[in-house]
């Protein structure tokens, strides 16, 4: 019988091994691969064959989401009409082991030729693409994890986080935001968290639990039930808030034996409850709402006038939650 659970571990020590000698060749190659990145006027274009060009994909796709636009080419559709894509203001970012991938040098040239910035990113320093490339980035990896040497594992992983450093440098270097991230993950609950704001799902009109300073309790209670958020906001004759009731303070209205058809809604109210902004991230406001551990939140103006409000089933539909 075969130890599988060995042979995993014997994998993963030898890929973070060669992760770990990475580090060596974080040199001023790789300065001038990210300043030629970060000055680029057009796109950057990641080329890689076979297991590389998936790596390629990988990498291409987070240079994208992280401020540097970037897309994949593979090699053998670039021969046959796909360099038409690329321009003399891009930056060329080619991905093979050897560096002597035959699909990826038949078109150096015509790359050369285009007037396009070449980064290699080789495991041999004195390959035919390193020496060809304006800056070369090496990616060497003292073995591969695959028992017979063939199989790309370690010089794949080594490509892919040498990819992401590069991604992460330029991310910086560009002052790249959450925000600015959000705007490329629009469609994911980190894209809601990161745009959705409480004016975008929150209860307005006609659909906000809302009572007078001067109405009776069962009257709060009506318009609770008729609302459906487990409370209402009291507020005065200028429609400004001036406090909260919920399902929690009616448990304890019951235990002390108030009269809710002739007392006042304002001597059982919470006073001075939490309030929010509508153009606060709906993520910092579910924040709000986790730390003081309640199930509603209010949302008022600048001049404390009522204008939504919303309890924890509207941030679980809306998907921030």
């Amino acid at each position: 019988m075969q130890n599988f659970k060995q042979l995993a571990k014997n994998v993963i020590e030898i890929e973070q091994q060669a992760i770990a000698e990475l580090v060596q060749y974080i040199d001023d190659n790789f300065e001038l691969a990210c300043q030629l990145m970060f000055h680029c006027k057009g796109r950057v274009i990641v080329i890689g064959m076979g297991k590389s060009g998936h790596i390629g994909g990988k990498i291409a796709a987070t240079l994208a989401s992280t401020g540097t636009p970037a897309f994949f080419v593979h090699p053998g559709e670039a021969s046959h009409g796909d360099l038409g894509m690329i321009t003399s203001n891009d930056v060329v970012l080619t991905i093979s082991n050897s560096g002597e991938t035959s699909e990826v040098l038949a078109i150096i040239p015509v790359i050369k030729r285009i007037g396009a910035k070449l980064i290699s990113m080789t495991g041999n320093t004195d390959s035919t693409l390193a020496k060809l490339a304006d800056t070369h980035v090496c990616i060497k990896v003292s073995a591969e994890a695959c028992p017979l040497g063939l199989a790309p594992t370690s010089s794949t992983t080594a490509a892919l986080v040498m990819g992401d450093a590069l991604a992460v440098a330029l991310l910086n270097a560009r002052d790249f935001t959450a925000d600015d991230f959000a705007l490329s993950h629009p469609g994911g609950s980190l894209g809601k968290r990161l745009l959705l704001r409480l004016n975008d799902i929150m209860h307005q009109g006609e659909r906000i639990p809302v009572v007078s300073e001067h109405a009776l309790i069962k009257d709060a209670l009506v318009e609770m039930s008729l609302k459906g958020l487990g409370m209402t906001a009291i507020v005065n004759d200028k429609q400004q808030l001036v406090g909260l009731f919920t399902d929690g303070d009616l448990r304890r209205v019951l235990d002390n034996r108030v009269d809710i058809h002739s007392d006042s809604i304002s001597t059982v109210m919470t006073h001075n409850p939490r309030v929010a902004q509508s153009d606060m991230l709906a993520a910092q406001a579910l924040k709000i709402m986790e730390d003081n551990k309640i199930n509603g939140l209010i949302i008022v103006d600048n001049n404390n006038k009522l204008v939504g409000a919303m309890n924890m089933h509207d941030f679980l539909s809306s998907g921030v939650l």
